[in-house]
């Protein structure tokens, strides 16, 4: 019922603007105190001509018309309830903040209205609210709330007063030719001329460096320099500012140079800088969705007003690249990789990433792919670009974005490492391994280098912990990041990689790890049923080097695919190693005894470990160890050789954490003592499914039987997986050269293998 009276009210509010476009189109006259609309605006995100091409078809382009109509239903709903401009006073999720945002959300949707509908009911509700906003302004100090390195006038940080300004640019632009001369010059003069100034000149830490936060500064400034026609604000969105008085190398208290290594900065430096000729955003997947928006929204302005830039072919057409990336940086749901600061759970399916698909398919060459994802957004910007996707659609023009296996590379120049994703597909099953073998990532970087996390059909099976922070949530720091995202969120423990003497990832040092990145070594996603990539690490501990290799097998003899994981350490001096796996769930067996602790303590006092609780320790006493859990009623097993004297630790986080800020996920560790050199070499295995009606346990055991490394020298690796039924399976890998065409001869107990390649399996 409730379905049906949604479409129902959907279909009156389609009813309802047929009506009003048929009545502007018999009348052409306007209110006697407004201007008439002859000037030159909109000519930002819309323009006159698509204004008018897009009325002409109101009616005839299902998704674009149900998107009008509900965006209809929540702009009457906001003028209804009247306009609220309240002193600044909260931080993110408090009255006042929410109050703001929801006012620049409402007057870019009123202003798009107003264009396509031409009832002035939407246009003067954005002039009212500026207007106020335009009074209460002069009035404002920076925000009362000090807790950001660059605060704000209504909002506690210069961040979101520049989503402020990013979308109330795009309404102002709507109503600029139908506000009298002596209003708009006085919003000119009096606010946003000011307004812009205080983002950028009297706030230079935050206008000026290379970080998502800048993007959308310089995008503040340069859009509402667009609408007013003020060169000097577009060339300082562009370029930053010049002959500014700060250290070049200066770091923030937020984590983050000032500007790129060239002394550049602006939406250039910030389009060229973090991205891999890819279109990897090197502070991660989740940033990256939430600074696509400012440039795409800028581009597509830019296009329109100033098209001899030609900003969609700005680094060989990298913004169009880095929206297929973005994309394909998402599981099986369209859930982001919460590589780096990440929060989980956010998609493609969020309202920036419309526009962004959206702008790429219209500015790009109209892939039909894109058309695919649009249509499980259902949903479309209300501009010629929305308007091309919903006509694409109603045309019947998409075709599956399928999301392949690749590899990223990371830095600008595409030479500081990568994130890797191995996948797999067919109708009953996706799986995907993502390996981060990147540069530091900016001010939302973890320590985690060759860490890895694995999905089947877009749940978690070992995950990685993302960032600790409830985004927007009033009682939880200001829905800023909590404390615990530095105390062990981004510490190396809190990842599915090895942590060396208990001590993070280059000390834990933003300054060192920045000037450091992980190599690649080998990705190969050529055979379907063997995939590989690899990478190594020699900076993150002083004389240890780390060579990680996972391959994701797909053999006749298994219904899913099971992933092998063989991590090589190689150090000058003994140290402890700990690999740690973190999966959800319940331990339903192991191989190996432990003993459950009666008390609990935390592993250790920093680095992290202070927020594991040891649960249970044991030995492995064995040369291979097993280890079976259920989650979502499947049943997954990690089988991984061992020596006799490795320990086996069960761990779960939550140690030290009073206000209950960090989620009780547990972990399985394994710890090799006084070593220099060893080998981690695992198999992760999905098998069967617990079917609770029937209370039927099916293939509840793993195939495998060990895991045993036969060689481990400078030059090779070699694995024995033994099944049990009995059948064994050798991976060799040359260590030290990826060549496809290298010719490689190895005997390993009194057999000789012959291989073509960087490996060898069989």
């Amino acid at each position: 019922m409730k379905a049906t009276n949604n479409i129902l009210l959907k279909l009156t509010l389609v009813a309802l603007i047929f009506t009003i476009v048929s009545c502007n189109k018999e009348s052409n006259t306007v209110s006697e105190n407004h201007t008439q609309q002859n000037g030159s605006h909109p000519n930002l995100i819309l323009t006159q001509e698509s204004v008018s091409n897009i009325k002409s078809e109101l009616g005839n382009v299902p998704v674009f018309d149900a998107t009008l109509a509900t965006t209809k239903e929540a702009v009457d709903l906001a003028i209804e309830a009247g306009i609220d401009v309240p002193i600044p006073k909260d931080m993110a999720g408090g009255y006042t903040h929410t109050q703001h945002a929801a006012n620049y959300v409402n007057m870019q949707k009123a202003g798009v209205l107003f264009q396509l509908l031409g009832d002035e009911k939407y246009a003067i509700f954005i002039r009212d609210m500026l207007l106020e906003y335009a009074e209460m302004y002069p009035t404002l100090g920076r925000h009362p709330q000090e807790r950001s390195y660059a605060r704000g006038k209504f909002f506690w940080q210069c961040l979101n007063d520049s989503n402020w300004l990013v979308y109330t640019s795009q309404a102002y632009d709507c109503i600029y030719d139908w506000l009298p001369e002596e209003q708009r010059e006085h919003l000119n003069t009096n606010f946003f001329r000011p307004y812009a100034d205080f983002l950028s000149v009297e706030t230079p830490k935050y206008f000026n460096r290379i970080h998502n936060h800048s993007t959308w500064g310089n995008v503040s400034v340069g859009m509402i320099g667009l609408v007013m026609d003020d060169e000097e604000l577009v060339d300082r969105a562009l370029y930053g500012l010049k002959d500014i008085d700060i250290d070049k190398k200066a770091i923030d208290n937020d984590g983050g140079y000032i500007f790129d290594e060239d002394g550049k900065a602006g939406f250039l430096a910030n389009l060229e800088s973090p991205f891999s000729p890819d279109g990897f955003y090197t502070e991660g997947p989740y940033y990256q969705r939430y600074a696509m928006y400012p440039f795409m929204i800028f581009a597509e302005a830019l296009q329109n007003k100033k098209p001899e830039l030609n900003i969609f072919e700005y680094k060989e057409g990298v913004l169009l690249k880095a929206v297929d990336a973005l994309l394909n940086l998402t599981d099986a749901n369209g859930d982001f990789f919460p590589l780096n600061d990440g929060q989980k759970g956010m998609s493609y399916f969020t309202s920036s990433l419309v526009s962004v698909v959206d702008i790429a398919y219209y500015h790009g060459s109209q892939k039909p792919e894109l058309l695919s994802v649009a249509k499980d957004q259902n949903a479309v910007q209300l501009n010629a670009s929305g308007f091309a996707v919903a006509v694409g659609l109603r045309d019947g023009k998409e075709q599956p974005f399928i999301k392949e296996s690749m590899e990223l590379s990371d830095g600008a120049n595409g030479d500081e490492g990568a994130v890797g994703i191995l996948r797999y597909n067919d109708d009953n099953n996706t799986m995907g391994l993502v390996m981060k073998y990147t540069g530091q990532g900016l001010s939302h970087g973890h320590y985690d280098k060759l860490s890895f996390s694995l999905y089947e059909n877009g749940e978690e099976i070992l995950q990685d912990y993302g960032l600790s922070r409830f985004v927007n949530v009033e009682q939880k720091n200001g829905g800023g990041y909590l404390k615990e995202n530095k105390t062990f969120a981004k510490h190396t423990i809190a990842h599915n990689t090895v942590t060396q003497n208990g001590i993070s990832h280059f000390d834990y040092d933003f300054e060192t790890g920045s000037n450091n990145h992980s190599e690649k070594f080998l990705f190969d996603a050529s055979n379907s049923e063997v995939q590989i990539m690899s990478a190594t690490e020699t900076n993150a501990y002083p004389g240890t080097k780390f060579h990680r290799t996972m391959v994701m097998v797909k053999g006749t003899e298994f219904e899913k695919p099971y992933i092998i994981d063989v991590f090589k350490v190689n150090s000058e001096t003994e140290n402890q190693y700990d690999l740690p796996y973190y999966y959800f769930g319940q331990i339903i067996s192991t191989s190996f005894d432990y003993n459950s602790e009666k008390t609990l303590a935390p592993l250790s006092d920093k680095n992290g470990y202070q927020h594991l609780w040891k649960e249970a320790q044991g030995k492995a006493d064995a040369s291979s160890i097993q280890f079976t859990w259920l989650n979502e009623k499947k049943f997954y097993s990690l089988t991984a050789a061992t020596s006799n004297e490795d320990a086996i630790i069960l761990a779960r986080i939550g140690a030290n954490d009073p206000e209950f800020n960090l989620r009780r996920d547990p972990t399985i560790i394994l710890r090799k003592n006084d070593t220099k050199a060893t080998v981690f070499a695992s198999v992760i295995e999905s098998h069967g499914n617990y079917d609770s009606v029937a209370e039927k346990a099916n293939n509840a055991y793993s195939h495998f039987e060990s895991v045993k490394v036969l060689l481990a020298n400078e030059a090779y690796t070699a694995i024995e997986l033994k099944m049990k039924t009995g059948a064994t399976k050798l991976l060799i890998l040359s260590n030290n050269d990826a060549s496809k065409e290298a010719s490689h001869t190895l005997d390993i107990d009194d057999a000789n293998y012959q291989w073509t390649g960087a490996y060898y399996f069989k």
